[in-house]
Formats: C-alpha cells, sequence, structure tokens
C-alpha cells in the first residue's frame, strides 16, 4: 500500500486532530453505520460507496472504520470450527486486533488509501494540489500484488473531489469491472462535482452534521478546548474539523470581536476595524485571514436570517441575537444582507486573486457592512 515518512504531511489529516484512522469512535453518525451494516448483514454488500456530507464531519473516520471492519471480519461462510458467528452489531474492532495495529502503522496489505502525495520535485516541496492519475495508476499495482493474499481488498480514496480528470477516470474504471473481494470507499464533500458515472455505480452513505452534545464529546475525544461546545456547533455547522480549527485560531474570539464592532453599526469604531484587518496580517497569518474572511460571511449569512424570521438558535455569542436583530429588523433588510453577501463574496474572491493587501481587503469588507447597516438598522 502507499506509506508515507513520518515527517512529511499527510494530506487527509486536519491540523490539531488525530487522524481518522486513530480515531477511536465515530461520534453522531450511527444511522450511516447501521445502513452500512445492515448492507453486511443482508448480503447486499456494494462494492463502491460514497461517503458524503459537509466538511468535517466523520466521513475519513467512517471509512477507516469500515476498513477496518471489512479487513478484520471473516467473510460469510467462513464458518470455522463452531459454525458460523453471529451477525456483527457494529463496525468496532478491538485495537490490539493485528488489523488494527497493521492499519495504524500504515502497514496493512490489504488497504490501499488514494490521496494526494507529496512532491519533492518541487522548490520547496509540497502538498499537491490534485490526486493524479500516476496516484490513481498504483491501484493497479496493489491489486495484482494483494491478490495473492486472497480475502478482501479496500480502498480509501480521501477526498475523491481531489482528483482530476485523468485520475477519476482511471477510478471509474475500477468501480465498473472492480476486482474480485474489492471494496472502495469514496469520501466527496461535494458530490455533485463528481463524474455521474462514478456517482451512479456507488451506494451513498450521507453524515449528518454534529449538535452540540455530540461536538462536545467528539472535541474532548479529539483533546480540544471544549469550553463552549454550543458556539462551536452553531460557527462550525456542525463539522468538527472546522470546529478544531476555530479552536485552534481563537475563532470564537475572533467572532465575538465582530459582533462587538458591528454593535455600533452604521457607526463602527474604526480604529478598532483598523485593528481588526490589522491582525490577520503579517508572516503565517494567512489561515487567521481566511477565517476571519468565512466568518464574516456567516456574520451575514446569520443576519440575512434573522431579518427573515429565524434568528441564530443557539447563539454562537453573547447578545448576538439582540445584535443582529437590530441590523436586520424585517424582511427587507433580509434582503439586502443576502444581496450585500453576494457582492463581498466576488470582491473577496477577486482581492485574493490580484493579491489585495489583506487589511485594505477586511477593512473594505468592513465599511461596506457599516454602510449597509445605515439603510437598515432599527
Amino acid at each position: 500500500m502507499s506509506t508515507d515518512l513520518e515527517d512529511i504531511p499527510e494530506a487527509d489529516r486536519v491540523e490539531g486532530a488525530p487522524h481518522p484512522r486513530d480515531t477511536a469512535r465515530l461520534i453522531g453518525q450511527s444511522r450511516a453505520e447501521a445502513a452500512f451494516l445492515e448492507a453486511y448483514n443482508t448480503g447486499r454488500l456494494h462494492h463502491g460507496w460514497l461517503i458524503t456530507g459537509p466538511r468535517g464531519v466523520g466521513k475519513a473516520t467512517l471509512a477507516w472504520r469500515i476498513a477496518r471492519f471489512l479487513l478484520a471480519t471473516p467473510p460469510a461462510g467462513d464458518d470455522g470450527l463452531f459454525g458460523a458467528p453471529p451477525p456483527p452489531e457494529t463496525l468496532d474492532i478491538a485495537p490490539d486486533h493485528p488489523v488494527a495495529r497493521r492499519m495504524q502503522a500504515m502497514a496493512e496489505p490489504g488497504l490501499f488509501v488514494l490521496r494526494r502525495a507529496w512532491d519533492d520535485s518541487k522548490k520547496p516541496a509540497r502538498m499537491k494540489t490534485v490526486i493524479t492519475v500516476d496516484e490513481a495508476r498504483k491501484l493497479k499495482t496493489f491489486f495484482s500484488l494483494s491478490a495473492t493474499d486472497g480475502g478482501r481488498r479496500v480502498v480509501i480514496v480521501d477526498s475523491a473531489d481531489e482528483m482530476n480528470p485523468n485520475a477519476a477516470n482511471a477510478l471509474l474504471k475500477l468501480l465498473e469491472e472492480p476486482p474480485a473481494d474489492a471494496i472502495l470507499m469514496l469520501i466527496s464533500h461535494q458530490p455533485s462535482r463528481l463524474l455521474p458515472t462514478i456517482r451512479s455505480r456507488c451506494r451513498e452513505l450521507r453524515l449528518d452534521t454534529l449538535g452540540a452534545d455530540d461536538m462536545e464529546q467528539a472535541l474532548i475525544q479529539a483533546g480540544a478546548d471544549v469550553t463552549d461546545p454550543t458556539a462551536l456547533a452553531a460557527l462550525s455547522g456542525g463539522s468538527v474539523g472546522e470546529a478544531i480549527r476555530l479552536t485552534n485560531l481563537d475563532g470564537l474570539d475572533m467572532y465575538r470581536t465582530l459582533l462587538a464592532l458591528f454593535a455600533g453599526a452604521p457607526r463602527i469604531d474604526r480604529p478598532r476595524a483598523l485593528a481588526l484587518a490589522n491582525s490577520v496580517t503579517g508572516k503565517g497569518a494567512e489561515a487567521k485571514l481566511d477565517l476571519l474572511l468565512r466568518l464574516l460571511d456567516l456574520f451575514l449569512i446569520r443576519l440575512a436570517r434573522t431579518g427573515a424570521g429565524a434568528p441564530p438558535v443557539p447563539e454562537a455569542a453573547p447578545d448576538e441575537t439582540a445584535i443582529l436583530s437590530r441590523l436586520a429588523p424585517n424582511v427587507t433588510a433580509a434582503q439586502g444582507w443576502a444581496a450585500l453577501g453576494a457582492e463581498l463574496g466576488g470582491r473577496i474572491r477577486h482581492g485574493r486573486a490580484v493579491n489585495l493587501d489583506p487589511a485594505a481587503l477586511i477593512l473594505d469588507t468592513v465599511l461596506k457592512i457599516d454602510q449597509t447597516a445605515a439603510k437598515f438598522a432599527a
């Protein structure tokens, strides 16, 4: 199978969180697990599975759990000395099982992980931006070498969204004519962008976003801060991966700073706005800039929803509903804020494309929001 040196980053790892292969439990996704087990226990195990849902809700963790289960569980008909075992009720495999140990060490011969590769030819070396056809062609070697071992072979594609067209076509050929005892699991954040022929040859497992209680458990398992799981669930859209990013980058404080700033709209404190813009500039601040831009977009979305009669439940910060309700008191305001969100989205994409100064980009966005507040604020 494909392996990486310990010091090479992994394309399928969320910074600050355990890798999905090391995650002990999958929290909040019992429905998807039950659907797979039902297919397994009723003899309807499809060769292709498309695991979908928002980014960061546990799709890769489920794929690794299924792979571990399939490689550690004897196929139906292997009755052994004492007859057929009872149908499994869980995907859990003991951590000291040989398959579990080999998978954790990335040494399981029955598993292949297709993901973006590390590119040593670039200076400096970096992760490739797509899964290339060269990586996809390694599947042929994997299946030819593993065929002599017998048993199941499992492929995890993380993520299928990142395949370039040639890689996608190479994978499609495997889905059309799968090798014996092969199970392919494709992780996709945006399945609508995949080839329709790939989607049609897979059975879909859709994962849900997490509520506050499940979010708290998942963050504890990941070793992340759980000071305010309710706010993290609200701002992350129920995504554990996004909640971890918010935690690592002080995203809750950043959003509260935004709310405090716009509480004064349409006459915001300009020195405070300038300080906010300057806080995401400079070397190493790219991640914070990306997060602030996402939070500004989320603020506008929550404004529009409030004006349309759907204030945030739960609140992501103290007094959020009161601030949003004053800025978006009616449906007319909701429409105006939604239009501004679309306009600013285009301006931001253009600004990033032409490498506009980050501070100028943030300040321009904040001032446009302040100007619009003058039209709608109660």
